[in-house]
């Protein structure tokens, strides 16, 4: 004799750790079979399990008499089973022309802002959620004809983390026919929503045409899904695990940006090359859950050796994606920096300064103020000398201006700094920010890291000497 639904339930939650002892959970109920049918199995256990049940209801107001018959009927059950109910009755028409959503993005928002509001209210640490495998079944049916990839045929989690709250589903498991047999087996009541056979919803036209129709090939394709959903549900959480861990080994983060070596991405197998640019988004933004398949693809082939050695692109929620020559990197950007033009910025240096930090680039210039008999010679591109007496002062740091040009020692003529900044892959994202140094007259000295020019060069019969060193971390 098979075992009672409820203690299937009770076994499938220590399996998959769905709550713990103590725990208070919020059970959405909409006073339909398949909610009404956990409120009872989940107040069945709650002794044993130790368990603290609240219900949440949201009318939504779109079916009138219907909508009012069903929050009365949760209220009267709930009370029924000593269980307190928290009610809403919304006003959505008047919300989804206001932001301007379809009917069932909106009602789906503001029921899980209500189901998310009560769990705070009462310290709860889950919401229980009704859907079961017929749910997971159209679930992956219609992310099938609309295009999805592995996370998407993994269909609906029987947990999920979302903001700061577990979202679970502990009738993935059970069928429609099932639950609607646990009602009639124990006498609980429950509404019918004459909405769910509107073929105007997507999934409305999945459940009662295009599932029926395929079921004449397959009598069995419903669990057929459902058993899909589970493999790459355990193939697509292997995969997320596989690409946490390159995250932590291969990606270095800043501040609201990402950045990672294109040949560490490209070493990768491709569809770990996938997941990981996917994770990378999601961390940097949680608008990013519809970004396509075309648009992943594009920033993954971006970082390939025969693509250009700079690129850039805009992605969903804020992110820019960027190649800059070796690296590749994911910037958080506000509404504000969208169209952002880095300020011009100067700073001066006087005569006896020792240390100057320019803010706006992150550098550090360090001053030494040099005797005949003290004199050093630079030994990197990040050390410059200069011959003081050659020098018109104040000096100054600023950054690039159109057209600058600087006559680089070595060299015949001026080179643009520009085309300096090219030949030395100095990242385009560097560059409006770059520290230049010039004199008093505006002559360009210094690139640091880069070249100097011919002026103010030192010699032995130079009668003092300004050593500048620059650190940039």
């Amino acid at each position: 004799m098979n075992e009672p639904i409820h203690i299937e339930l009770m076994k499938e939650a220590t399996d998959k750790g769905l709550w713990s002892p103590g725990d208070t959970i919020v059970v959405a109920v909409s006073g339909g079979a398949d909610s009404m049918a956990l409120l009872h199995m989940l107040h069945t256990l709650a002794v044993s399990q130790d368990l603290s049940l609240i219900v949440a209801h949201v009318n939504h107001g779109f079916r009138g008499e219907e909508s009012e018959n069903e929050l009365n009927v949760v209220k009267t059950y709930a009370e029924s089973l000593g269980i307190h109910a928290e009610t809403i009755t919304l006003d959505l028409p008047t919300y989804i022309e206001k932001n301007r959503l379809n009917l069932q993005a909106a009602a789906r928002e503001k029921r899980y802002e209500f189901l998310h509001k009560v769990a705070k209210q009462s310290g709860a640490s889950r919401i229980a959620l009704a859907h079961h495998g017929d749910d997971q079944a159209e679930t992956v049916m219609m992310r099938l004809i609309r295009g999805t990839g592995l996370t998407g045929l993994a269909g609906m989690g029987s947990k999920r983390s979302e903001k700061n709250m577990e979202l679970i589903r502990p009738l993935l498991r059970k069928n429609k026919f099932d639950l609607l047999r646990y009602c009639e087996d124990y006498a609980i009541p429950f509404c019918t929503d004459s909405s769910n056979e509107e073929r105007y919803y997507f999934r409305n036209t999945i459940r009662l045409d295009v599932l029926p129709y395929l079921s004449q090939f397959n009598p069995q394709l419903s669990m057929s899904l459902q058993r899909l959903a589970e493999v790459a549900g355990a193939e697509d959480d292997w995969m997320e695990q596989q690409a946490g861990e390159l995250f932590n080994r291969l990606v270095r983060i800043r501040p609201n940006e990402c950045v990672i070596n294109c040949t560490d991405l490209g070493q990768l197998h491709v569809a770990l090359q996938r997941r990981l640019i996917k994770l990378i988004l999601s961390y940097l933004s949680h608008e990013t859950e519809n970004l396509s398949y075309g648009g992943v693809e594009t920033m993954r082939l971006a970082a390939s050796t025969s693509a250009p050695a700079t690129w850039k692109m805009n992605a969903q929620g804020g992110i820019q994606c960027l190649r800059e020559y070796d690296v590749m990197r994911w910037l958080k950007i506000s509404q504000h920096e969208k169209g952002f033009t880095p300020d011009h910025y100067g700073y001066k240096i006087q005569e006896g300064m020792d240390r100057l930090d320019v803010v706006p680039c992150g550098w550090s210039f360090h001053l030494q103020w040099l005797q005949p008999g003290q004199f050093r010679k630079s030994t990197t591109r990040f050390e410059a000398c200069f011959d003081t007496t050659l020098l018109t002062f104040p000096l100054q740091i600023r950054n690039r201006k159109p057209g600058d040009r600087i006559h680089v020692l070595g060299l015949n003529g001026s080179k643009k700094v520009q085309d300096m900044f090219v030949d030395e892959k100095i990242a385009p994202s560097e560059r409006e920010l770059y520290p230049l140094l010039c004199d008093g007259e505006g002559r360009l000295l210094w690139i640091p890291g880069i070249r100097r020019s011919n002026h103010a060069l030192t010699s032995d019969s130079s009668k003092g000497m300004l050593f500048i060193s620059v650190s940039n971390e």
